[in-house]
C-alpha cells in the first residue's frame, strides 16, 4: 500500500505538521499514539537500561545506553512512522528524524570509545558491540543514500522506485537489527528477566507497527 502514494509530493516549502496522504496506512490518531508510545518507550527504556546494573546509578557510561535507545527506538522509529504518512512534508521530516538519531548514536558510540579508553579495555569484544558497529555503518549508508537519491528537494533519482524500495527495506532493517543490538546490551548489564522483558515486549510490539 506504501508504494500508492511514494509520488504524491507536496509542493515544496509546506510547513504543516504531518498530515496524511492518500494511500497512508495510518489514520492521524494511531500516528500520533505510535509516535508518543515510541518516544515514552526511548526514554523510560534508556534510561532504565542506563542505570543498569542495578545500584549502578548515572554514570558517563550511562549516556550510550541512552543514546542509542532514543536515538535508533526513538527517533528512527518515529521516522519510520511518519515516512508512512507520506507526501513533501513528512519525507522531510522523515529525513529530520533519522539523521537527528543518527547523530545521537554516534554520540552514543563517542561515549563507549571514551568509556572503554579511560578504563583500558579492548573495543569489539562482544556480538553486542560488534552488531553496533554493524548496525551504525548500514544506518550511515541509508542515510547518505537517502539524502543523496531521495531528498525531495535536491535528490538526485527521487523518482527512482527501486531505490525508494530499496532504501526502505534496508533502513527498516537496520532499526530492527538495532533493536536487537540494544536487547543484547542490555542483556550484558542484567540477567533479571523482569527487567528484559520490560525492554523487549515494547521492542517486539515496534516491529509490526514501525518496520511491517
Amino acid at each position: 500500500m506504501e508504494l500508492q502514494h511514494l509520488n504524491q509530493i507536496d509542493e515544496p516549502g509546506t510547513t504543516s505538521p504531518p498530515t496524511i496522504m492518500p494511500g497512508s496506512s495510518l489514520s492521524q490518531d494511531r500516528y500520533r499514539k505510535y509516535v508518543a508510545f515510541t518516544l515514552i518507550f526511548a526514554v523510560l527504556g534508556g534510561y532504565n537500561a542506563a542505570v543498569q546494573p542495578a545500584g549502578a546509578g548515572w554514570r558517563f557510561f550511562s549516556y550510550h545506553p541512552f543514546l542509542m535507545v532514543f536515538g535508533f527506538v526513538g527517533m528512527m522509529g518515529s521516522s519510520a512512522l511518519t515516512k508512512k504518512l507520506g507526501g513533501y512534508a513528512n519525507t522531510k521530516l522523515h529525513g529530520i528524524l533519522a539523521s537527528s538519531g543518527l547523530v545521537m548514536a554516534f554520540a552514543g558510540l563517542y561515549v563507549i570509545y571514551r568509556n572503554k579508553e579511560a578504563m583500558g579495555k579492548e573495543h569489539l569484544t562482544t556480538t553486542h558491540s560488534i552488531a553496533g558497529i554493524i548496525t551504525m555503518t548500514g544506518a550511515s549508508m541509508a542515510a547518505l543514500a537517502g539524502a543523496l537519491f531521495l531528498h525531495p528537494d535536491f535528490g538526485i533519482d527521487k523518482t527512482n522506485q527501486s531505490i525508494r524500495f530499496g532504501h526502505k527495506w534496508f533502513g527498516r532493517s537496520m532499526i530492527a537489527s538495532a533493536f536487537v543490538t540494544c536487547f543484547l546490551g542490555l542483556s550484558q548489564m542484567t540477567s533479571n528477566k523482569l527487567i528484559l522483558a520490560f525492554f523487549a515486549i515494547p521492542l517486539c510490539i515496534f516491529v509490526p507497527i514501525t518496520l511491517i
